[in-house]
């Protein structure tokens, strides 16, 4: 379900062809729909396809995930001799 704004939202300004601009004044007119309403949900699916199309390593790094650990062997991501009792108890 879409928020309505609050007045902490913010207000931007965009600019549509007419052609564009004239197919969502007849979306929102047959659909009983606010335009500005029509266009958020518009760019929320947008956002929300672009974070799903992240791989996996660059949703790790946008959630700041990945560090820098200080003093260990500067290949302990990758040498094989690091991993030998990984995951033994």
């Amino acid at each position: 379900m879409i928020k309505r704004p609050t007045v902490k939202d913010y207000r931007i300004t965009v600019r549509f062809p007419a052609e564009l601009r004239r197919r969502l004044k007849d979306v929102a007119h047959r659909t009983r729909t606010r335009e500005s309403d029509l266009v958020r949900g518009a760019v929320e699916r947008q956002l929300a396809a672009e974070e799903a199309a992240l791989t996996a390593y660059e949703q790790v790094k946008k959630a700041g995930l990945i560090a820098v650990v200080r003093g260990a062997p500067p290949d302990l991501s990758t040498n094989p001799k690091h991993f030998e009792d990984f995951g033994k108890s």
